[in-house]
């Protein structure tokens, strides 16, 4: 057989490649010599738990939700019954921001001594939280509570729906968290248990291979 000229024929079968085996995600549900009944009880356990996970998650972070904001209301309605805003001078120079001009310099505050009227009409100083770079002698406007003292402002409906908003987040995302915490607890002990019943199986198995007649 002559070669030239044309292709040279391929003799050596190419080796295919092995095929890919999908796991079987349903195997505890049919029967089958090796199916024990714990893997039955993992898998209708598995179901129950994610059907109840399912609809307990959006209903539990809707009533947290519910919840936070209600709460963060009352707080605040209370809170601006007894406070007010006030007018105070910075005492001392505010250091400037690394990056002026940026959105991280807006969202920024220093810490700054201030001094003050208190509704009673006497003179305090605090430390407050400002803006960059004022210089001493600017005003701030700061808020106090009842007894005078320079407190942190109650929060606002923005800042209460996003209070809100994250806890029915966090409490819906913690609801299948948990179911799956307990299934992987109920998993550990079911094959603890197997791996012991195995054990017992091998122990009495082996004293057949290993005796001598």
């Amino acid at each position: 057989m002559s070669c030239e000229g044309g292709d040279i024929p391929d003799l050596v079968p190419r080796a295919e490649p092995p095929p890919r085996l999908s796991p079987d995600r349903w195997w505890r549900w049919r029967r089958g010599p090796l199916r024990r009944p714990g893997d039955l009880l993992l898998a209708w356990a598995g179901l129950l738990l994610g059907l109840l996970a399912a609809a307990a998650a959006p209903l539990t972070g809707y009533l947290v939700g519910a919840a936070v904001y209600e709460g963060t209301t009352d707080s605040a309605r209370a809170r601006l019954e007894g406070g007010e805003h006030t007018t105070a001078v910075v005492l001392r120079h505010v250091p400037r921001h690394p990056e002026p001009g940026s959105e991280e310099e807006r969202e920024t505050r220093y810490p700054a001594a201030v001094r003050y009227t208190a509704a009673d009409g006497s003179v305090r100083t605090a430390t407050t939280e400002v803006e960059p770079g004022l210089a001493a002698g600017e005003r701030v406007r700061v808020w106090t509570d009842a007894s005078g003292e320079v407190v942190k402002p109650p929060p606002g409906e923005k800042e209460i729906r996003s209070r809100a908003v994250g806890a029915g987040i966090s409490a819906g995302v913690g609801v299948p968290l948990l179911a799956w915490l307990v299934y992987a607890a109920g998993a550990g002990v079911v094959r603890r248990r197997r791996m012991e019943a195995w054990a017992c199986e091998w122990e009495r198995v082996a004293v057949r291979w290993t005796s001598r007649p």
